[in-house]
């Protein structure tokens, strides 16, 4: 299934996309796309069983935003350096480990929503993801099927990062990763059984109607199932929560001098395999 929510922000509807494309609304079935749906397996299914037997009410797509398609996020988990080519172009030595760092909930906004690029900004950088929503609670995992059977689905996200935040001014990576609207995410979450190879999928972003980045998932260096179990040794994830799984190589940061860095009126488009594609403006904050 392809889920997702609909309307101004702080008010979306849960929706979903049919097979044809068409926008169907679940509002008369759940209250929201949240981890406690996500989490009940008979809620999901009574989803499946509307949707299969086509009594879903159509939805007028026209001038509708579509927001984060998960609402109540816990937390967003993400890995950095995870792509053999993003950590060659950055001239950084691949990870022994998965690189861990956190950004806040309410850095996540819709797909096609505005982002802003920090004052003082100089180094406003691009990412594409694939993101991993949780479906149940995962602690200690040992094996990478229990991983995997703790995933409700997949989304694109778009990781915006501040290089000069993130590395030159001390400390963690947290002043460059938090700034408000830096996590676009969605349109859809796509549930697992749709994906069933997530180390089989294409990325690509463009900036201004140039491709920038063009990479696949099969070159991560911790693969999906592996970050789960990962994860989960040093902290417990809840449905709901998201991991961000890293980006491929094309990153302003590992382009030549000058570095093609973002600016206030720029367009960023990204899209990953059968995942959707976001679009989004960029202007001063």
């Amino acid at each position: 299934m392809k889920l997702l929510r609909v309307g101004p922000p702080g008010a979306e509807r849960p929706a979903l996309l049919d097979q044809e494309g068409t926008l169907r609304d679940l509002s008369a079935l759940v209250d929201d796309i949240d981890g406690s749906l996500l989490a009940d397996a008979s809620a999901l299914d009574r989803i499946r069983a509307a949707a299969g037997a086509g009594v879903l009410p159509a939805l007028d797509a026209t001038g509708l935003r579509v927001g984060p398609p998960v609402g109540r996020i816990g937390k967003v988990v993400c890995i950095g350096l995870n792509y053999h080519g993003h950590a060659a172009e950055t001239g950084q030595a691949t990870p022994a480990e998965p690189v861990v760092f956190l950004k806040a909930a309410d850095t996540v906004v819709g797909p096609d929503d505005t982002v802003l690029v920090p004052r003082g900004s100089v180094k406003t950088d691009w990412e594409v993801e694939l993101a991993i929503v949780i479906g149940r609670t995962a602690r200690y995992l040992e094996t990478d099927e229990e991983a995997l059977a703790h995933v409700a689905g997949y989304a694109v996200a778009h990781d915006v990062s501040e290089r000069e935040f993130q590395i030159e001014r001390g400390g963690t990576w947290d002043k460059g990763k938090n700034c408000e609207t830096f996590n676009p995410f969605g349109p859809w979450l796509v549930t697992a059984d749709e994906v069933p190879d997530p180390q089989a999928l294409g990325l690509r972003l463009w900036v201004n109607g140039e491709l920038k980045q063009d990479g696949h998932t099969s070159d991560q260096i911790f693969p999906v199932a592996e970050v789960v179990r990962y994860v989960s040794r040093f902290m417990t994830l809840y449905p709901g929560d998201i991991i961000n799984t890293g980006t491929p190589a094309g990153v302003a940061m590992g382009q030549p001098e000058p570095k093609p860095y973002l600016r206030p009126g720029d367009v960023v488009e990204l899209e990953i395999d059968g995942l959707g594609r976001q679009r989004q403006e960029l202007k001063g904050a």
